[in-house]
C-alpha cells in the first residue's frame, strides 16, 4: 500500500485475468496446419464466420478483416500509406528472421530494428516485433 496525504492508503486496482488468449495474437504454433490468418481469409473469401464464434469474436473478425486484402491465394495487410505487406505463416516467419538478421540484408541488429527491416522488406505477421526481440535475445552474437 502507498501512503497518501489525504488518506491512509490508496485502494488497489482490480485486474482481470482472462482464461483464453486474445484473437490472433499468438503465432508460435499453428493449429491444424492452418496459418494465423486463416479465419480472416475465410471471412474475406466466403463471408462466413467460425461455426462456434461468439458475437464479440465476429465483431473482432470484421474489424481485423478491414486491414487485410486477399488476392491470388495470398493474404496482404494494408498499410496507412496504401502499401501492401504479405502475410506469412510461422515457417516463413522463422526463415525471414534468420535471413534478415544475419543474412543478406545486413549486419546483426536489435529486435526493433529487425522488425522494421522486415516491414520494409514487405512482410507481416501479428507478433513480428515480439518474435524479433526473442530471436535477437537467443542470438549468440548478442
Amino acid at each position: 500500500m502507498i501512503h497518501h496525504p489525504d488518506k491512509n492508503f490508496i485502494d488497489p486496482i482490480p485486474i482481470k485475468i482472462h482464461d483464453h488468449m486474445a484473437y490472433c495474437t499468438h503465432v508460435e504454433e499453428e493449429e491444424n496446419r492452418k496459418p494465423w490468418f486463416h479465419d480472416i481469409k475465410e471471412y474475406l473469401t466466403k463471408g462466413e464466420y467460425l461455426k462456434l464464434a461468439k458475437p464479440t469474436q465476429k465483431r473482432t473478425l470484421q474489424r481485423l478483416s478491414n486491414n487485410f486484402f486477399h488476392c491470388g491465394g495470398i493474404m496482404y495487410r494494408r498499410t496507412p500509406d496504401l502499401g501492401l505487406l504479405r502475410c506469412v505463416n510461422v515457417k516463413e516467419a522463422s526463415k525471414l528472421l534468420k535471413e534478415i538478421h544475419a543474412g543478406t540484408c545486413g549486419p546483426n541488429m536489435d529486435g526493433f530494428v529487425l522488425a522494421k527491416k522486415i516491414l520494409r522488406a514487405g512482410y507481416f505477421w501479428m507478433t513480428m516485433e515480439m518474435d524479433s526481440i526473442q530471436y535477437v535475445q537467443k542470438c549468440h552474437y548478442w
